[in-house]
């Protein structure tokens, strides 16, 4: 299917796809998708003031008819899975499974969504003084501002905008400049799900079409009190200060450099697989991609062995065939920066399998790399940035405590796992010494969260949660009441005025 079959078959207008000179471009094979009209600042403008209404009206509307409009939403792209998966795999490269795997994620964050449209519970505490009542309540916050990346069109914004939703927000989105047509694509069907519903306000969702200077509009403005940005840890040291000197709130997923420690009792079968999947899935484009990979002596030379086997048979090429395993880099850039880590690896000594273009003859347009794995040296023990390709760096270790500060000694801190079957060397990279990730992982890889989980990382990861458990007090403001049921005021230090 191509763009136009795709809107199509979701009942939008196709003419929005030559409305402008944005180019959107499919890197599969460089086709042009469509020319989208961008929004000037005018616009932006009038987008945030109807947002901004919008959630004048929508907070007032109770938390389980919001949750409603989401269950709806929630029907719309179970109807529409394949296509929206399709478009997905053309928009970014992603292979079928791995498309609609992603509409699958905003399927479940729906039906997360609605529960919780019941259950966004407040406390009761223990007041100090007689015959007073302490409350903690939550309430809606305002207009979401959220910022979403390429690899992941799709499910990142709606981690984001159904919570924010039932939470009794509107939402704005600024969708990557890569992939706007998958936005396009949920806003009509969010606006389908509100089509027949009287309380759902004119303006409670709505898309930017831009670039970087669109989403600084946003992030500038006063009107919408939190951003969620997903992206690299730089545009966070840009979004974070801008946010924050207007005392805005951010909620920042941002990049992740992440490792697997493989122990020697380890089930070497699991953790091959973990970290193929975790290094070369999405071409290595994932913020929870395996990056790093800390192998114990007795393990490492097997372990190594058998990654080399699997490279050789991983299946590179179009992501909409049926056996294809790994498609392309979003684009030249991601190939240029997957060369130029590689060339700084082998400067340092390193011993490289793969990472070549391939391809090339068939797709001139496009950017298809072998995924790369690297042997560090003593010169080479760590790799401090994150590459988004697929790079996969292998390291020796010896001692639990020394692989664990290893792991730990990087700027981000996002996914990590350790295969073991020991169950003191599991607990202990769980505990306060182990890892020092948002998500730390046992016998499981580093990539995939489920949904009932907060996701996000710590340090230049931005320290965000997104998704489940008690992510949804990000998008609330909270309210501690006191309320005096008593015929008397005892005041603070028991200081008397005299008034009576």
């Amino acid at each position: 299917m191509n763009t136009h079959d795709i809107f199509r078959h979701l009942g939008i207008d196709t003419s929005v796809l030559r409305a402008g000179d944005v180019w959107v471009v499919s890197p599969i094979d460089g086709t042009r998708l469509a020319q989208l009209a961008p929004d000037t600042a005018d616009i932006v403008d009038t987008k945030i003031a109807l947002a901004s209404r919008a959630f004048d009206s929508w907070r007032r509307v109770p938390a389980p008819r919001r949750g409603e409009l989401i269950r709806r939403f929630g029907l719309l792209l179970r109807e529409h899975k394949p296509v929206l998966g399709a478009l997905i795999t053309l928009e970014c490269g992603k292979i079928i499974a791995e498309g609609e795997g992603e509409v699958q994620e905003m399927i479940d964050i729906c039906d997360f969504a609605v529960g919780l449209s019941r259950q966004l519970y407040g406390r009761t505490i223990a007041s100090e003084r007689p015959l007073h009542a302490l409350r903690e309540t939550w309430h809606p916050l305002g207009p979401v501002g959220i910022i979403s990346a390429f690899n992941f069109p799709m499910a990142v914004w709606s981690w984001n905008a159904a919570l924010a939703l039932v939470c009794g927000d509107s939402i704005i989105w600024k969708p990557s400049i890569k992939t706007p047509l998958c936005a396009l694509a949920c806003q009509h069907l969010l606006e389908r799900a509100a089509s027949d519903m009287d309380d759902v306000p004119p303006g409670l969702s709505c898309v930017l079409i831009g670039n970087n200077d669109t989403g600084s509009l946003l992030v500038d403005d006063p009107r919408v009190p939190l951003i969620s940005a997903t992206g690299s840890c730089n545009m966070g040291r840009q979004v974070g200060p801008r946010v924050a000197q207007r005392f805005g709130r951010t909620i920042l997923e941002l990049g992740g450099n992440n490792a697997i420690i493989v122990a020697p009792s380890a089930d070497l079968e699991l953790a091959l697989q973990a970290i193929t999947f975790g290094a070369v899935g999405t071409a290595g484009q994932r913020c929870t991609s395996t990056r790093r990979v800390f192998l114990h002596q007795q393990v490492r030379d097997e372990v190594l062995a058998r990654l080399k086997k699997a490279w050789t048979g991983l299946v590179i090429g179009d992501p909409r065939e049926p056996d294809t395993l790994i498609g392309p880099l979003i684009d030249r850039q991601a190939f240029e920066s997957m060369t130029f880590a590689l060339q700084a690896a082998r400067a340092q000594g390193a011993a490289i399998t793969g990472g070549e273009r391939v391809l090339s003859d068939r797709y001139p347009q496009a950017w298809y790399a072998r995924p790369a794995i690297v042997e560090g040296t003593d010169s080479l023990r760590n790799s401090l940035e994150e590459t988004f390709a697929p790079i996969l760096y292998c390291f020796e270790y010896t001692d639990l405590d020394e692989a664990i500060e290893r792991h730990n000694a990087v700027p981000q801190g996002l996914s990590s796992a350790i295969f073991t079957r020991d169950l003191l060397e599991a607990e202990q990279f769980l505990s306060a010494v182990g890892s020092d990730c948002g998500i730390a992982n046992v016998n499981v890889g580093t990539s995939g969260a489920e949904i009932g989980g907060a996701f996000g990382g710590e340090k230049e990861t931005g320290g965000g949660r997104e998704s489940g458990s008690d992510a949804w007090r990000g998008y609330m403001r909270r309210s501690t009441a006191t309320i005096n049921f008593s015929t008397q005021l005892p005041l603070a230090q028991g200081v008397n005025f005299g008034t009576s």
